[in-house]
């Protein structure tokens, strides 16, 4: 009897223990607003990685009226696919301790793709930082949860 008690009494500890870390993994998963309110990003999980595509601009057409576009691709194919549902943050895997890290961040401001680490400050604040090589040379934004 006591055994039996020891036992599932360490199995509720792993079940609680696993479903704490697997909601601060997903507390991540929400729509986010980039910094000086340019758009929003929502971000999803799939497959234990995590991706975040343009949901919202606050200008999402040129002066012409015409949607924007990512023309500074430096693929030619794709700078005419809209920015609106374009994926920016793309293989992030939660490294534990309200971070993710091993993934990317694409700029279609200038066309170029950054390593990238996401690191969540409180519940509704993220700094997403993007560089080249190493995280010291790079560039962080603060986003705020939607």
């Amino acid at each position: 009897m006591k055994k039996s008690i020891l036992i599932l009494s360490i199995l509720l500890i792993s079940i609680t223990s696993f479903s704490q870390t697997n909601s601060k993994e997903n507390s991540l998963v929400d729509t986010w607003v980039t910094e000086e309110n340019k758009s929003n990003i929502q971000i999803v999980e799939k497959d234990g990685k995590f991706y975040g595509r343009i949901a919202w601009l606050k200008e999402p057409t040129y002066e012409d009226g015409t949607k924007k576009i990512d023309k500074n691709n430096p693929k030619e194919k794709h700078q005419a696919d809209p920015l609106i549902g374009l994926w920016i943050l793309k293989g992030f895997t939660y490294s534990g301790e309200n971070k993710w890290e091993e993934g990317t961040v694409y700029d279609p401001e200038n066309g170029k793709t950054y390593s990238c680490e996401i690191n969540m400050t409180d519940k509704d604040t993220i700094e997403v930082r993007g560089y080249i090589g190493i995280s010291l040379i790079g560039r962080t934004s603060v986003w705020k949860r939607k």
